[in-house]
């Protein structure tokens, strides 16, 4: 999805689910899935958590994500609000609204189909009660990490909410004119701060931006949480998504740093713009990403 067109707007925008937004081919034969991509075992062996992004879902239901994840051999997911449940209860969308009772659904969901939802990508305002609030639903959904692009004002207490609720804030970076775009902002709002206030990495919007992304992971060493992990098919603010390995982007030297940091991280498999045939292609990037995983750990 273009800059102009993202989470930020999706997150604002409560119909955005219905608003047509197609990824060819999602729809297919999950069993094909499961036939290309058993998931990544080598890059368990590294400490490395593959799964995806539910923004790559976004035209499906949550329940849809997490069925296309599991056939994929993952086992990790990041939640974007506002998407819809599932066919089931149309009318309710995933958020820190959401009642005991549908919040017990998710949880037997998510086991019966052997995810974790790691990860959610959530706003979080200046007003420190509504941060509380979503802070609570984190913990009581068994989240590890809050991905947001939170105003400076506020880190004080959120860094107060993460030590409190044993719950990290991943700082994002999305492109220009975005506030985190260069890995210094993030880095600004990190110094003094404890260690469960970092960055999720997004490998795709830095070279959107101009920069080099491999400068950018050795330039926030020691802050680095988590990953929306991408290949592009160019450099610069035009440039789309591709599936692993079939862009211009140097993935495995960008590994090769992380595995270098011995950073271990849960890595979001998120498609920005529409791939056709989208569960084949995630498929063909769980391969490139777990045959990298599998040199790096021969050359250690």
């Amino acid at each position: 999805m273009r800059c102009s067109m993202n989470r930020r707007s999706f997150l604002t925008s409560t119909g955005a689910i219905a608003a047509g937004i197609g990824l060819g081919g999602l729809d297919g034969s999950r069993l094909l899935a499961t036939e290309l991509a058993g998931g990544a075992p080598n890059a368990a062996k590294l400490g490395w958590r593959l799964g995806c992004q539910t923004w790559s879902f976004r035209h499906l239901t949550f329940y849809d994500a997490i069925d296309n994840t599991a056939s994929l051999g993952l086992h990790y997911l990041e939640a974007v609000p506002g998407q819809k449940l599932s066919k089931d209860r149309p009318g309710v969308t995933i958020g820190d609204e959401l009642s005991a009772d549908v919040r017990k659904a998710i949880k037997q969901k998510l086991a019966d189909s052997g995810v974790k939802l790691v990860n959610i990508f959530f706003a979080l305002p200046k007003d420190t009660g509504q941060c509380r609030k979503t802070f609570e639903f984190a913990k009581d959904m068994g989240v590890e990490t809050i991905v947001s692009e939170p105003d400076e004002a506020v880190m004080e207490s959120l860094d107060k909410l993460c030590r409190e609720y044993d719950i990290n804030v991943a700082i994002h970076n999305h492109p220009k004119p975005s506030h985190y775009w260069n890995p210094d902002a993030v880095l600004r709002v990190c110094e003094g701060r404890s260690k469960r206030i970092g960055a999720c990495a997004d490998t795709g919007h830095w070279p959107r931006g101009g920069l080099d992304t491999l400068e950018c992971l050795k330039r926030l060493k020691g802050r680095i949480i988590g990953f929306h992990f991408k290949d592009l098919d160019g450099l610069g603010p035009d440039s789309h998504d591709v599936p692993w390995g079939t862009g211009v982007c140097d993935l495995r030297g960008w590994l090769a740093e992380v595995h270098r940091q011995k950073i271990e991280a849960f890595f979001a498999i998120e498609c920005e713009n529409p791939w056709d045939g989208t569960l084949a292609k995630i498929a063909q990037s769980i391969r490139f990403f777990d045959k990298i995983a599998a040199d790096l750990a021969a050359q250690s």
